[in-house]
């Protein structure tokens, strides 16, 4: 199975759920740590992922090869994080056939209605409660 993370600024919600991956599913997964910029993927790394990029290209091109993408809400939004999500980005995410798992996190002036006001911690732990029961039926 291969999934690919994506986040940016810091990468502080990827290597959460990286690391939780790495705990909950051990190597079982290959996962790939796209970061919007250098800090992102570094930290990614970091927590545990095979292999990362960084930028509009290796995401665009990643988005076409996994199963599975996984990472904040933002990712599917052009022009979010600051800017760091590209049009392109957001594009390449949103259409690709890998099912997407988000977190309903952003600091965009968006609401998604009918979504519990959870910590963090929390919404990574379903990310990743999900992704086991997926490796379990694999």
């Amino acid at each position: 199975m291969k999934l690919m993370v994506m986040d940016g600024q810091g990468g502080g919600i990827g290597a959460a759920i990286i690391k939780g991956l790495r705990e909950a599913v051990g190597n079982d997964i290959e996962i790939f740590a796209l970061g919007t910029n250098s800090i992102a993927t570094s930290n990614m790394m970091k927590a545990g992922a095979n292999r990362g990029a960084t930028g509009e290209n290796a995401i665009v091109e990643t988005s076409r090869k996994v199963g599975f993408i996984l990472g904040p809400l933002a990712i599917m939004m052009a022009n979010s994080m600051m800017g760091e999500v590209t049009p392109a980005m957001a594009s390449a995410v949103s259409s690709s056939d890998a099912r997407k798992i988000l977190i309903p996190l952003t600091q965009e002036r968006v609401t998604v209605v009918g979504v519990c006001d959870e910590p963090l911690p929390h919404l990574v732990k379903k990310v990743i409660a999900i992704i086991k029961e997926i490796t379990e039926d694999v």
